[in-house]
């Protein structure tokens, strides 16, 4: 059929946009005009705020104009980038107050659990309880006064003579190494700051659930969850939690590497192998010390219990752990939770139908309990073996063991006493496992641990799994929302906490992550977040993977473990 070309018709130029959202709906505006405005006018009244938008499939700030044409799907509270927007706001209003009031530089040291971040004021005295209560007040008036946050794009050069000026010397270290000619900068008032990578909400308007609570040495700056985004949690007391992140800042002081800048500077003077060494050393050492404390305890501990959340690097731990126990003349014997999964038709389904295998009644408590007892007390048991093909139990090995045994078991449920509820709690020694991040980019500019394990996880997943980083993406949020009803609230039950973090970590996963997040393509809904850990990643200098150990709890992702396969012999 020849082409129809009276349906082509000369028109005027349009003086507006189109934005399409998600749902179907579409609104017209002036070529211009606030992404904002959009936003605001297609969310209904009371909804959860929205603090960001993708736009044609990029993650965009709602101060942006748009000149043309764009599909927008609204980013809100509810979801992991809206409420990372949201947190990084915070500490942008907090830090200017803080400068306002008393002339003072604050750090972000390392995240809380109900919802929050520990700070400290530096150069000066901790904040007084009065101090605290004058820039919450001071906040939440600007809060009040809906103060705009601009943005400006600066040169580099001009960016660092800014912030060397303010006393930001950690991204002065970071954009000396960056190849980047231009930043852009957040200004709220007089203040200008650079977030690395980050957004902003457009006005301090956006920012009305938020509380700063007393806590010395320092403060916290809570925030709502993305559960609840509506209103804040109750403040949960995390003494060993708070304990090992301790513990880790004294072991980045040791090793002179507190920010990413510090780290990157550090292998460009060839300092990559003194700080691997001395980072697995101090692995090492806490291990040992675990090892060592149980052993003091041999006469009633017959059982370790082993939890934390994925990619924390359990199994290489548990192995280290079981050779620290032989060479202390314990013999470890590792009993696995997943062979006391119920038969498939008994186990509890999720929200969605599907077969929850995190669910703690997806095992067999009873008998689990059971073969506890009677393997402490000497008696013979007969193991039972999971078929995962016909999810059924069957036989598995008969075994006794002596009084010089101790049961290790590792899986999610280790720490929720709901597991073991007819054992003696002083017979059970209970390990809660993570990697801890507390390496910053900059002092406002902390490296999430929920990264760390991400990243991890990519590559390993890659590695032995054959799954794409889209795929892994695609998984998280489902392992995360395990992680938070099934981990998180048992962690301060643990006897002790293992750290897994390695301050050189993300520099050796680095050339092994980046090609794999490159793979997911523009359009897929996990493509946002590989562009996100892509930019993250790019504040790194690779560090050579071939000088770490083999028996490295990094060597559980990235291959070349002597460890994970070891047994010890019965």
């Amino acid at each position: 059929m020849p082409d129809d070309l009276s349906q082509i018709q000369e028109c005027e130029h349009r003086r507006d946009v189109q934005v399409r959202f998600h749902d179907g709906r579409v609104f017209a505006g002036p070529a211009g005009a606030r992404l904002e405005l959009f936003i605001r006018k297609a969310t209904p009244p009371n909804s959860i705020p929205m603090v960001a938008a993708v736009v044609n499939g990029r993650l965009a700030e709602l101060s942006e104009p748009l000149i043309a044409d764009v599909d927008v799907e609204p980013i809100s509270l509810a979801s992991e980038d809206g409420m990372r927007i949201y947190q990084r706001s915070l500490v942008f209003l907090l830090q200017y107050v803080a400068r306002e009031l008393f002339q003072a530089r604050l750090t972000v040291d390392y995240s809380l659990t109900y919802g929050g971040v520990f700070c400290r004021v530096l150069g000066r005295e901790v904040f007084t309880e009065a101090e605290i209560v004058q820039i919450a007040s001071r906040m939440r008036a600007l809060v009040n006064d809906d103060v705009p946050i601009a943005r400006e794009t600066m040169r580099v050069r001009d960016a660092i003579v800014l912030f060397h000026a303010q006393g930001d010397e950690e991204q002065v270290r970071l954009l000396s190494q960056h190849e980047r000619e231009e930043v852009r900068v957040h200004i709220l008032r007089d203040f200008k700051r650079y977030f690395l990578g980050g957004m902003l909400v457009p006005s301090t308007g956006y920012l009305k659930q938020f509380a700063v609570r007393y806590y010395p040495p320092g403060f916290v700056l809570q925030f709502p969850q993305r559960h609840r985004p509506s209103s804040l949690e109750p403040p949960q007391p995390s003494p060993k939690l708070i304990s090992v992140f301790l513990e880790y800042r004294q072991w980045l002081s040791l090793l002179g590497v507190t920010d990413a800048g510090l780290l990157n500077q550090a292998l460009a003077q060839s300092r990559a192998r003194e700080i691997v060494l001395v980072s697995e050393a101090l692995h090492a050492q806490k291990i040992a010390e675990i090892a060592s404390d149980i052993a003091s305890k041999r006469d009633h501990v017959r059982l370790v219990a082993i939890a934390g959340p994925s990619s924390s690097g359990k199994t290489t731990f548990a192995r280290r752990l079981t050779i620290q126990l032989l060479a202390n003349g314990l013999r470890p014997f590792p009993l696995s939770l997943d062979d006391y999964f119920v038969t498939r038709d008994e186990t509890p389904r999720d929200e969605n139908g599907d077969y929850d295998y995190e669910n703690l009644h997806a095992l067999d408590l009873a008998l689990f309990n059971e073969h506890l007892l009677a393997l402490m007390n000497g008696q013979v048991v007969n193991l039972p073996r999971y078929n995962f093909e016909t999810g059924e139990r069957e036989t598995g090995h008969t075994i006794q063991l002596s009084k010089d045994h101790v049961l290790l078991i590792e899986g999610i449920h280790g720490l929720n006493v709901n597991l073991v509820p007819r054992i003696p709690p002083e017979r059970i020694y209970r390990i809660y496992i993570s990697a801890l991040t507390q390496l910053k980019l900059d002092r406002l500019n902390r490296v999430p641990t929920t990264d760390t394990r991400l990243i991890r996880r990519i590559v390993r997943d890659a590695k032995t799994r054959g799954y794409t980083a889209q795929e892994t993406i695609a998984r998280w949020e489902s392992v995360r929302r395990g992680e938070g009803r099934n981990i998180f609230p048992f962690q301060e039950q643990a006897d002790v906490m293992f750290n897994s973090a390695l301050v050189y970590e993300l520099a050796a996963l680095k050339p092994l992550a980046e090609p794999l997040l490159r793979q997911v393509e523009p359009g897929m809904p996990e493509y946002v977040e590989a562009r996100r850990l892509l930019t993250f990643l790019q504040w790194f200098h690779p560090c050579d993977a071939s000088m770490i150990p083999e028996a490295s709890i990094l060597r559980e992702f990235i291959g070349g473990s002597t460890v994970t396969n070891f047994v010890p012999h019965l």
